[in-house]
């Protein structure tokens, strides 16, 4: 088995070449070592990263993990690279992602009832950029698709694990939220740069 010293920088060189945030079961398995012990070593890193104030952070989502940019380095990114138009998501896009977010796994039915006008093609263009996907069928009548929130969503918010969305006790009087309701929340979070820290 492999010292923490050559696991640490081995993980470091896995998590740039990958690109996509890395399972630690996948890194255990290449390392030949707990997946534990791995993750662990990634906290370690993470930890490393954040104390040293470093430009290069490392961030959790959904159980593997990934290099991000600083959140403060945010405008120099922004005035080095060209331009980019980022899609921002419509109010109705965002009431269907939070419904999502917070009741999943949940049907069409259930969010258009909520919602009180059809949802299909909002579903279908969270489905399109990869922030919602189909989580198995209901044992109800006609078995209807249940969605789901994917680790995409995770990315794009900032978001270790779907533990980590504003804790509403309860759904249904969301709209006594006047300030921060969870929809509000979710723009916020979604203007920023899905590949910066804490967006």
């Amino acid at each position: 088995m492999y010292n923490d010293k050559v696991m640490k920088s081995a993980l470091e060189s896995m998590m740039f070449v990958w690109g996509e945030p890395l399972k630690v079961k996948d890194a255990a398995e290449v390392l030949d070592a707990d997946k534990k012990v791995v993750k662990d070593l990634f906290l370690d890193l993470q930890r490393e990263y954040a104390m040293m104030g470093r430009g290069i952070r490392i961030r959790e989502v959904d159980g593997a993990f990934q290099f991000v940019t600083h959140a403060e380095n945010e405008i120099f990114i922004e005035k080095l690279c060209t331009p980019v138009k980022v899609k921002k998501l419509s109010q109705a896009a965002l009431e269907v992602l939070a419904i999502i977010a917070y009741r999943q796994p949940v049907t069409k039915g259930e969010i258009d009832s909520i919602r009180g006008i059809k949802s299909e093609r909002v579903i279908d263009g969270l489905m399109s950029k990869d922030l919602v996907d189909v989580a198995g069928r209901s044992e109800g009548v006609g078995r209807p698709l249940l969605y789901k929130t994917t680790g995409e969503f995770l990315k794009k918010f900032g978001f270790a694990s779907i533990k980590d969305l504003p804790d509403i006790t309860e759904f249904d009087d969301i709209e006594e939220y006047d300030e921060e309701t969870p929809h509000e929340q979710l723009s916020i979070n979604f203007e920023g740069d899905a590949d910066s820290e804490d967006k």
